[in-house]
């Protein structure tokens, strides 16, 4: 009897279909399937917040092991949408420093009718700044505790 793990390859599982769209048709199908994935990361982002969730974070390693071992111009493709798709998503969370937080402080000053003080603009932007900072070095830190082995 043998037993043991191997690497196999998703088509060993799913016979692969191609569709084939015309020019127009391409983009409510890739509207549709750019919705379905920014659905999915909004569904999964509540996972971050948890113990399991932030030792899944990953960095620059993850985001380079995305990218299959062999050149696939349809994968390069979708894994740059996806990576697009993930940056804007992130862009517009209400975090001082990116645009999600610009907009959070004049949705304040159209219903106040008065702008946040400079000084409180600006300890926001550095508080805003820490917290990506933060959130970088622990996804490249938990890059690099999967490469020793740690993790």
């Amino acid at each position: 009897m043998l037993l043991g793990v191997g690497q196999t390859s998703i088509y060993t599982y799913y016979e692969p279909t191609k569709v084939e769209y015309g020019f127009f048709e391409s983009f409510p199908a890739g509207i549709k399937y750019g919705l379905g994935v920014l659905r999915g990361y909004v569904d999964d982002l509540k996972y971050v917040f948890t113990a399991d969730g932030a030792k899944s974070l990953g960095g620059f390693g993850a985001i380079g092991s995305l990218f299959p071992p062999v050149w696939d111009w349809m994968m390069f493709w979708r894994m740059t949408a996806f990576l697009s798709i993930i940056l804007a998503f992130m862009n517009i969370l209400p975090i001082p420093a990116l645009d999600g937080g610009h907009v959070l402080f004049l949705i304040y000053e159209m219903i106040t009718g008065r702008k946040p003080s400079e000084n409180f603009m600006i300890k926001a932007e550095y508080v805003g700044f820490t917290i990506l900072i933060l959130l970088m070095i622990v996804a490249n830190l938990n890059d690099i505790l999967r490469w020793l082995g740690y993790m």
